[in-house]
């Protein structure tokens, strides 16, 4: 089939590289959100599916909406359907039914559940054990449509969204051709989502990315693997962001008398122990840190530079 695809993350690039070279379908052009500004000098950001695109001589179209804008540039090259995958924008009803097999969507989950843009961040933050890849036709309502294809997946216990992204997009490459395969050949199911079990979360920001300590140290560790590689958990302490990569859990063997220390106190921090601070029911390790303006290390590497206060405490700010 003659394929427009809509993307703009890694998750898409990924993607849209297993569908260009699939032998069935033909890539005939794709499409981005605008492009990002970053920095103070405003330097402009291309999407990673923007630079697949070019880096492969495809026809490359982008809008900062494709409903308003993009509809008459996408029906010129004439596709049999439109393929989304992490693209970011709702679709109205003229995107919707501009190709004669409508549009399919890549979404990270074992959809109903996990509806959204982060799918990915909220099943690690949320301790899951498994998620997936769903394959579906994209309807009005976020994530709401019929489904093709689904493919369950573990989620490895030290896994990170990022980590975990990498995989996913892989076996969302391979279900997306197979659910377009079923589709050309007028094989493909389409089943109703289960509306009783749908969860939807929201996109993440920085401003939840401050860690409670009220949570157990594996909420705390799963949080931390959520957000990595972004937006990255953080701490504050007195007037520094500290970003928190990686967290774990860490017995008490000092038997130390916790009731002396509320939670988010520091209760460890020196080159040896690393950094140790009370939570809810225990005690978590704050493994793999950065401050601001230096590089991520470990915090034992961290604590021989820099010197945080036992008792002070990096919740207050969360």
């Amino acid at each position: 089939m003659r394929v427009a695809f809509l993307g703009n993350s890694e998750f898409s690039a990924t993607i849209l590289d297993m569908l260009r070279k699939s032998s069935r379908h033909s890539v005939v052009c794709v499409v981005s959100s605008i492009d990002k500004k970053s920095g103070r000098g405003n330097k402009v950001i291309y999407s990673d599916v923007k630079k697949y695109a070019l880096s492969n001589n495809l026809p490359f179209l982008q809008f900062k909406s494709v409903s308003k804008e993009g509809e008459e540039a996408i029906r010129r090259f004439m596709p049999d359907v439109l393929v989304t995958a992490s693209f970011g924008q709702m679709l109205k009803e003229n995107i919707l039914n501009l190709a004669p097999y409508g549009v399919i969507n890549v979404h990270a989950s074992l959809l109903p559940k996990y509806r959204g843009s982060a799918p990915i961040n909220y099943a690690i933050i949320n301790g899951e054990k498994k998620t997936g890849i769903t394959i579906m036709k994209t309807a009005l309502s976020l994530d709401s449509g019929d489904m093709i294809l689904k493919k369950e997946l573990d989620i490895n216990d030290d896994e990170t969204a990022g980590d975990l992204l990498k995989r996913l997009s892989i076996v969302g490459g391979e279900l997306l051709i197979s659910a377009l395969d079923k589709i050309e050949d007028g094989v493909a199911t389409f089943t109703p989502q289960n509306e009783e079990e749908a969860s939807y979360y929201p996109k993440l920001d920085k401003d939840m990315s401050f860690i409670d300590f009220d949570k157990t140290a594996k909420q705390i560790k799963d949080f931390c693997r959520g957000l990595n590689p972004w937006p990255v958990a953080r701490v504050k302490y007195r007037d520094s962001v500290i970003k928190v990569y990686e967290a774990c859990p860490y017995d008490n063997f000092e038997n130390i008398n916790l009731a002396e220390f509320k939670s988010g106190d520091i209760v460890f921090s020196s080159g040896k122990k690393g950094l140790v601070v009370k939570c809810s029911g225990g005690l978590v390790r704050l493994k793999r840190v950065q401050a601001e303006n230096s590089k991520v290390m470990d915090d034992t590497s961290f604590l021989n530079g820099k010197k945080l206060e036992v008792g002070c405490n990096l919740g207050e700010n969360k």
